[in-house]
């Protein structure tokens, strides 16, 4: 509990229906804290701490004594302080449902739709879609992909979230074509698959989902709504350990407070002033609340406009507005429009319902979607203070922080008032950001133009811009020389000019993209002009000539439409014993705990006795000498326990290249030098951060491929293999093509932050660990050598880890090694949560690449010469056509460059079929069309075939090991050395012990991995979980059966049970250690030739997208996947990894963009710096198939597919190259331009070269130092 203070009023709310008096309400506590440390309700999940990712989502319900309504809000826990909750009702996922009372309809859809993987996401989620049921029990599509906006996932590729959402809408969610009934992926007579074998369609049964029944639904408190209406209700104030929470109930208190306090913030949803405590340091020794006062809370209509209380929520802003658009004329809500179209995509559901019309306005961010628009349209912003009121407007000045049109410190927002808009008037939002929705623009604007009546002469003419300065900035300037001019191409060629004269973006300011965002000022600029023109034309043809029809495509933005799709996959044959689960889409085993939080994660176990934690103090420096560490400021701060640093490691610091501590030396910005170990995470954070590290600088400072090359820096030999003279055939060909290609890195993020539990024991110098990795035995090795102990005193436990992605192979042996010495030097348990921005920082993730190649070829398309060199940063430790893909495959049963003998016959499969029905030569013919007619908007189409290596080159990284117990009653209990991320490994390795021993999979269990029970397993990647898993139980379950087959023959008809009874009387073992040697895979670098990899797995994947040459977005129409699954053991498992690992593959190629600055430091710490998709990326139409051929050397023909889709997101970027090549050819460009990954808006928008990127001013590159560099 907190700390006692004297003068505090006790704190009310519910959580879950239940009453919370907490007497020592800390303003500096979160929720998120509250619901997890103070309440023990771990459903909740921290993941980023900063409100954009969605996993600490719970539902806040309030109670208005005015309006006598409750409201229903989606939250994120970390930003609500528990001091804001005084009178509501808090529910989590623990309260809308649990396995031991019952579980709800959201629950149990989103788990037996596998919308779960690693569950990690799995609560918010399921908070998200509860929240909107209870506002809108019958909602529609779009609320359903509105409602999971602000929710990441990095697992599912969010078809199945969104589907298991779909289920409750009244719309039909079945593709019936064109309204025949039929399927659009109904299979032909003579089709090839139907040839093959029967295809099913359905992963679920919907027939067994229990309905929604909304009356069932808790009630509100009654006590709250008594609270509500008390006419005696006081003022409130929470004394905490270093700040007050001062909440008012009548205006005039507030306005008191205000003049008493004028430095102390007004705190709502405490989306702006949260982030900067918390990411910047700022420190407010009084906060005043006026969440809940009437006079703030309201809508006025008006002949001439609508003014809204400043306390209303984005999302009631959004809901008033669209009040209005039905209720008034069309020309009248022209700035109401502007501003719904971008509180669509601002942030998330949960912003949007926290974050206030006051609170933004006010806070006038530069990046602002909503203030140019409100400027644009002519607002007013209502003031009051202790010395009445007054109005300011809502203008350049205002926005631009001139201290003369700005509050007064005394001074608080009421209200904002928005005029209508007149006939000859037009307002205009406009914005492009990183990906659709969820993002901070890049660049945003708000315009708007007014006309002498029946004229195009420009009577007023206003242009705000967000994100190209340190203030939102107004063009007044040149709208000032624009007046009366006509609304023509000369007027816009001047206009153009003139504002790229007068916003000037340094050539290294924030941000970077420096010539993008000078382009999209201009661009911008344009579509406006565009959308006024057909504005104009729509008012009087006759006076007005109407755009250009290949110009029309640029008036719009890309719509956000609900994903649909189907999976196919082979049909169980009907033979099959029904109790054999194999074969069968079964839900993953613990996908309902996931659902409803109850699945236990490492941060998720109850505190130990004395536990204390660990905080990090890492480098800021790329390459320096350590001269001194001063931590005698961090040591004297309450809470503060001990220092860590390479001076306490007992054993060996340096293993394998992995550096503990730093020590004398650090090699890369983020390396940890010292942890602090505190009594609470914000002591130890806090002391971290006193921790005065002393550097001197050294030379060479290696960041990028580039400098490496130079300075011949390199971490491994250079591996190589070579097939025939390539330099003889080069004199041979047609045609020679040389080039660059460059991929970025990518941070894996998965949703749960590397986690450390580690516990010594007080004998024999044990030490257990609890924590989410891929590979035991690795941290087993790591922590038994850091404390110079034999590895039998180390026991690592895994339950589960919320997503791996390979991000937890290596390092949690590094991260485990340093909890562990901090647990050995104070004695005590540590627990070791990295947040978000330290993960990012310190653990690096996929490594950029450089490709320089030189390709000799044929007028006809076939290569006869490559040579290829790869360049890969591996940081300081260790023409696009169809028809010449076609050509160039292999054909027949071949061999590969290192001598590995294969057949592609599934390749070709997998090739023709992805061709057949994606129809892709018609849809082809189609985008052509279409790029003849739209000049701004342009499509592509790829299909990318795939041959994905499998498994590792070294043969003993394969084997695996299993423990199989049988109980007397029956159960039995598995264990093996793979590790439960998400992808389902314990549920298939349940299905293979349910045949194996012929029992219902009711029986089995499976409960943790551990370097107790299976010592010395390979690490759990490359896809191989299952593989090698599969076959170390499969081998104990048959030796165990062999023993019981004497038994069974007596009494065939006996029951499980009474086999195993007899069993023990006749002394025959139950147990079993089953064990896999391994696929026999080598490499010989020497010879160049080798088996490396025991099978490949084929597949081939076709993407549609649009590009938008004028800003650089692109929207993914629509994807098909065909992937060689030879047999599948679990079709929805194997379906969910596809499109999961496709969707993550997708957001490396586009969105996902890691920055760095020149000296090394990672600017991409957080959701708000790195977007990963969210289901607005997702394709519109989504099509996966898997087909069957045979695998003899896998357990049950199986193949291994976690992450062979991944490569198949490349579809996405060369269908991106498909139609910027398009947009350059028509452009009269070159259609050969430097590959380029991530195809980012930037990229793309910078390619696709015009008048608008001719026209920004450029800076000699050696003139200035950029904000952020390319590593690769």
């Amino acid at each position: 509990m907190m700390a006692s203070v004297p003068n505090s009023d006790e704190l009310i709310f519910f959580v879950n229906g239940r009453k919370v008096v907490e007497k020592n309400a800390d303003p500096e506590v979160n929720l998120l804290y509250y619901l997890r440390k103070v309440l023990y309700l771990t459903g909740t999940k921290y993941s980023c701490g900063s409100g954009g990712c969605g996993a600490c989502t719970v539902m806040v319900s309030r109670y208005n004594p005015k309006t006598k309504e409750i409201r229903h809000s989606p939250v994120t826990a970390c930003l609500v302080p528990i001091c804001s909750l005084h009178g509501a009702a808090v529910t989590t996922v623990e309260g809308v449902g649990s396995i031991s009372t019952r579980i709800h309809p959201v629950q149990e859809r989103l788990a037996k739709c596998h919308g779960t993987q690693c569950g990690f996401c799995s609560p918010g989620m399921v908070m998200s879609i509860y929240t909107l049921l209870r506002n809108h029990p019958e909602p529609t599509l779009e609320q359903i992909t509105k409602a999971i906006g602000g929710n990441l996932c990095r697992c599912t590729g969010y078809r199945p979230i969104v589907e298991s959402g779909k289920t409750f809408c009244e719309e039909t969610t079945v593709c019936g074509l064109k309204g025949s009934g039929r399927c659009c992926m109904d299979q032909e007579e003579g089709s090839f698959i139907n040839r093959q074998e029967k295809m099913c369609t359905k992963l679920y049964n919907e027939d067994e989902f229990q309905p929604l029944d909304p009356s069932q639904e808790p009630i509100f408190p009654p006590e709250l709504i008594r609270m509500a209406e008390d006419p005696n209700k006081r003022r409130l104030t929470f004394q905490g350990e270093r700040t007050t929470w001062i909440a008012p109930v009548i205006l005039n208190d507030l306005l008191e407070l205000k003049a008493s306090f004028p430095e102390a913030p007004l705190i709502m949803g405490n989306t702006a002033v949260g982030p900067s405590i918390k990411f910047k340091g700022e420190f407010h020794p009084v906060f005043i609340s006026p969440l809940g006062l009437p006079e703030l809370y309201f809508v006025d209509y008006t002949d001439d406009g609508v003014t809204i209380g400043a306390g209303y929520s984005l999302a009631q802003l959004s809901d008033a507005l669209h009040l209005t658009v039905l209720e008034q004329p069309k020309e009248k809500t022209k700035t109401y429009r502007a501003l719904l179209k971008h509180l669509r995509t601002l942030a998330g559901a949960q912003i949007r319902n926290m974050a206030t019309l006051g609170g933004h306005v006010v806070s006038r961010p530069n990046f602002s979607d909503l203030n140019p628009i409100l400027a644009a349209g002519n607002a007013t912003i209502n003031l009051i203070s202790k010395e009445g009121e007054r109005q300011i407007p809502l203008n350049s000045l205002f926005l631009e922080r001139s201290s003369e049109a700005s509050l007064k410190s005394e001074e608080i927002v009421l209200s904002v008032y928005i005029p209508h808009s007149t006939q000859w008037h037009f307002v205009s939002g406009l914005r492009l950001a990183q990906r659709q929705e969820n993002a901070f623009a890049i660049v945003n604007a708000g315009m708007s133009v007014k006309f002498e009546d029946g004229t195009d002469t420009i009577k007023d003419l206003q242009m705000f811009y967000g994100s190209v300065g340190p203030t939102v900035v107004s063009a007044s300037q040149t709208c000032k020389r624009l007046l009366g001019r006509p609304w023509n191409d000369h007027m816009l060629s001047d206009a153009c000019r003139w504002v790229l004269d007068e916003i000037y973006i340094p050539p290294a300011a924030k941000d970077g993209m420096v010539e993008y965002r000078r382009t999209l000022i201009v661009s911008l600029l344009f579509k406006f002009y565009l959308r006024v023109r057909r504005g104009l034309n729509k008012m009087d043809p006759q006076k007005f000539p109407d755009i250009p029809e290949n110009s029309m495509s640029a008036l719009e933005d890309f719509p956000i439409k609900t994903p649909q799709g189907i999976q196919m996959f082979q049909c169980v044959d009907p033979y099959q014993s029904p109790q054999d689960p194999v074969g069968h889409p079964v839900m993953h085993q613990s996908a309902i705990k996931h659902a409803t939080g109850e699945a236990v994660f490492s941060d998720d176990m109850p505190p130990f006795a004395r536990e204390l934690f660990l905080a990090v103090t890492t480098s800021t420096r790329a390459h320096a000498k350590i001269i001194s560490i001063d931590a005698s400021e961090a040591l004297a701060l309450p809470g503060v326990v001990d220092v860590i640093t390479a001076e306490d490691v007992p054993g060996a610091n340096n293993l394998q290249g992995e550096i503990l501590y730093a020590q004398n030396e650090v090699i890369c910005v983020g390396q940890i030098v010292c942890t602090v170990a505190a009594d609470t995470y914000a002591h130890a954070r806090e002391a971290a951060e006193k921790v005065k590290i002393t550097y001197e600088d050294i030379e060479p400072r290696i960041i990028t491929i580039e400098q490496a090359l130079e300075h011949n820096s390199f971490l491994s030999v250079e591996k190589k293999v070579e097939q025939g003279n390539v330099e003889q055939a080069f004199k041979y060909v047609d045609q020679i093509l040389e080039g660059e290609a460059h991929v970025e890195g990518q941070e894996h993020f998965y949703m749960e932050t590397q986690t450390i539990l580690a516990i010594p024991k007080q004998e024999d110098k044990e030490m257990v660990l609890y924590l989410g990795t891929q590979f035991p035995s690795h941290v087993q090795e790591f922590v038994a050598a850091a404390l110079n102990v034999p590895r039998n005193r180390i026991a690592c436990h895994i339950k589960r880890v919320g997503g791996g992605f390979g991000g937890k192979a290596t390092k949690p042996a590094l991260l485990g090694a340093i909890s562990a010495v901090a647990a050995n030097k104070t004695g005590r348990p540590i627990r070791f949560i990295l947040e978000r921005g330290d993960d990012m920082l310190i653990t690096a993730g996929r490594h950029p690449l450089l490709g320089k190649y030189k390709i000799g070829f044929m007028n006809n398309g076939v290569i006869k010469a490559a040579d290829v060199e790869y360049y890969i940063n591996g940081g300081c430790t260790p023409d696009e056509s169809e028809s010449v893909k076609e050509i160039n495959m292999y054909k027949r049963i071949s061999k590969t460059t290192y001598k590995q003998t294969f057949d592609p016959e599934p390749l070709r499969r997998c090739w023709k079929e992805c061709l057949e029905k994606s129809s892709f030569s018609a849809r082809k013919l189609a985008a052509e069309e279409f790029n003849k007619k739209n000049y701004w908007k342009k499509r592509g189409l790829a299909v990318i075939p795939m041959k994905f290596t499998v498994g590792f080159p070294v043969g003993y990284y394969s084997q695996a090991a299993a423990l199989v117990h049988i109980y007397l009653d029956g159960s039995v209990l598995v264990t093996h050395g793979g590790c439960e991320m998400g992808q389902g490994l314990h549920t298939k390795i349940i299905q293979v012990a349910s045949r194996e021993l012929n029992i219902p999979q009711s029986y089995i269990h499976l409960s943790e991995t551990s370097t107790v029970t299976v010592p010395n397993s390979s690490f759990t990647a490359a896809s191989m979980g299952t593989d090698i898993n599969g076959k170390a139980v499969q081998n104990a379950c048959q030796i165990l059966m062999a023993r019981l087959q004497p038994i069974i023959r007596k009494n065939p008809k006996g029951r499980w049970e009474d086999w195993i009874t007899k069993a023990f009387t006749e002394s025959i073992s139950l147990s079993a250690t089953g064990y896999f040697k391994g696929y026999q895979t080598h490499m010989d670098w020497e010879k160049e030739k080798g088996e490396p990899f025991p099978y490949y797995v084929y597949g081939a994947a076709c993407s549609e997208v649009e590009v938008d040459c004028l800003t650089g977005a692109h929207k993914l129409l629509r994807t098909d996947i065909f992937v060689d699954a030879a047999f599948s053991i679990n079709p929805a498992v194997d379906v969910g990894q596809i499109e999961g690992a496709f969707i993550q593959g997708m957001g490396l190629y586009t969105t996902e963009e890691l920055k760095y600055s020149p000296e090394g430091v990672l600017y991409s710490r957080s959701p708000e710096d790195y977007k990963i998709p969210t289901v607005t990326e997702i394709p519109e139409e989504f099509y996966v198939t898997l087909v069957r051929s045979r695998n003899p050397i896998a357990i049950y023909s199986s193949k291994g597919l976690g992450e062979t889709a991944m490569f198949l997101g490349s579809s996405v970027l060369f269908a991106i190259f498909d139609a910027v090549t398009a947009a350059r050819e028509e452009r009269g460009l070159t259609k050969i331009f430097n590959l380029k990954s991530p195809a980012t808006p930037e990229f793309i928008r910078m390619t696709c070269v015009d008048q608008f990127t001719d026209m920004i001013p450029r800076d000699d590159p050696s003139t200035f130092t950029p904000w952020s560099i390319h590593v690769s």
